[in-house]
């Protein structure tokens, strides 16, 4: 199974534009033809600005969705290697397992007066 990669593409206006692709070199070819996302039609040249290695699509699509929501500061700041996507995913767990055990301890809590 091939792996997954994020990729973000920089517009000729400075924008930045977030995917997940198995193979981004034919991806950006079909961005460039103005095939694909609707964002990126008539905003040549696009230039691959970064792309990272994932691994199994449901990690590429839980972890475009975080990148797509961060500011372009800090997406700038990914591109340039100051932000780790590894610091990203474990924060989530961390969150993941709090809520994990914030529901055991309501689920456990036996309902009654106060």
């Amino acid at each position: 199974m091939k792996p997954w990669y994020l990729y973000l593409v920089r517009c000729r206006d400075g924008t930045l534009y977030t995917g997940i692709s198995s193979d981004v070199g034919r991806r950006l070819a079909e961005h460039r033809a103005g095939k694909g996302a609707r964002y990126l039609r008539g905003r040549a040249p696009l230039v691959l600005a970064r792309k990272v290695r994932i691994g199994p699509v449901g990690d590429a699509l839980k972890i475009e969705r975080k990148v797509k929501r961060m500011s372009p500061a800090r997406k700038e700041k990914l591109i340039a290697g100051k932000i780790r996507l590894k610091d990203l995913i474990e924060k989530d767990v961390r969150r993941q397992t709090s809520d994990v055990s914030k529901k055991k301890i309501f689920k456990n809590r036996k309902a009654g007066p106060i």
